[in-house]
């Protein structure tokens, strides 16, 4: 199935602070609704240190919704959006502190023109390309003989050739068992190993590409060695992510459902705007779709910025990095 993560990825620049190197560690602000068995919940801003600790919770009015936080250029103020009953948008201010909360006459230019940033999924362009090849394809002998899609990393080191078998029936479908056909192929060795021999293996379909490099497919960061498979499950649960980890190798799911990753430039990490459906709401016989921002590290070890065992819904997130290019790494959502 296909689909975009709803939201807006984008990246910026800045310059240093003292308030921010007093700080040091970067941090993650994030706008969370937890969601109970009764009454109306509502979205506050939390700030998160990138290694998962709570530092604080930066807002906490209960008449509106907290939504799309961003970090200014600088890192010493964070803007976001606060909906109020009647369809009221306002937008405000609050320091990392928690302190300086003030209402702003318009939401900063900054704000406004924030540009997306690369994300992994897997839509494909408007205009269909050819898969990214170490050359362009030889042509097809005949008009039904198709090309089986091969992909290189940059640094040459691994080949993915995404062969399926005609008589597996497993390989007919996007769905579990698809995929076991695939070859990872080390280029060094020429050593090649079949999906289905991979641990982890549950099933892959389609390879998921950067949103601003149809071309992209690989994460390559120091030691951090990936690439991103979708797969569908069924009509309840929808699709899944697996990260395919060529140091191992292995096959990792990233959620029970959905999850996009977003790279973080200079560091052997990533984060996952991650979705998990029908979570059950504690004291109550209901359920959640819910989402939660999550980081993951170069061993795919996985930290959520939420409480523990919560249901909750992300309404966006923004991480500021004061030694990392670039700084401020957002994914803004507005409230549902």
């Amino acid at each position: 199935m296909r689909r975009e993560v709803l939201g807006i990825l984008i990246l910026t620049g800045a310059s240093l602070l003292p308030e921010m190197a007093a700080r040091g560690a970067p941090e993650i602000a994030i706008a969370i609704r937890y969601l109970q068995a009764e009454g109306t919940s509502h979205s506050h801003l939390y700030l998160y240190r990138e290694d998962g600790k709570l530092l604080r919770q930066l807002t906490n009015d209960n008449s509106s919704q907290d939504s799309a936080p961003i970090f200014a250029p600088d890192g010493a103020s964070i803007v976001f959006a606060r909906e109020k009953p009647g369809g009221i948008r306002e937008f405000w201010s609050v320091d990392p502190f928690g302190k300086l909360s003030k209402k702003l006459e318009a939401a900063p230019d900054w704000y406004v023109a924030a540009k997306s940033s690369p994300y992994f999924t897997n839509v494909e362009p408007e205009e269909s390309a050819s898969p990214n090849t170490s050359g362009s394809p030889d042509e097809s002998p005949s008009p039904t003989a198709t090309p089986i899609p091969t992909y290189k990393s940059s640094d040459g080191s691994v080949e993915l050739i995404l062969r399926e078998d005609p008589n597996s029936e497993d390989d007919q479908i996007d769905g579990p068992g698809h995929g076991k056909h695939y070859l990872l192929r080390a280029l060094k060795t020429g050593t090649e190993t079949e999906f289905e021999k991979i641990p982890g293996f549950y099933g892959v379909f389609g390879l998921l590409h950067e949103t601003q490099d149809k071309d992209q497919h690989f994460l390559f960061d120091g030691p951090l060695r990936l690439a991103f498979f979708d797969l569908h499950l069924n009509s309840t649960d929808g699709d899944t992510v697996f990260a395919l980890d060529f140091t191992g190798p292995r096959l990792v799911r990233l959620s029970p459902n959905w999850a996009a990753p977003i790279p973080l430039p200079g560091e052997a990490a990533f984060l996952t705007f991650t979705e998990n459906r029908y979570v059950p709401i504690p004291g109550s016989k209901k359920t959640a779709n819910c989402s939660y921002m999550e980081h993951w590290d170069e061993r795919l070890n996985k930290i959520r910025y939420a409480r523990e065992k919560s249901v909750a819904l992300c309404y966006g997130a923004s991480m500021y990095r004061l030694d990392k290019n670039p700084r401020v790494i957002t994914t803004r959502r507005g409230a549902d």
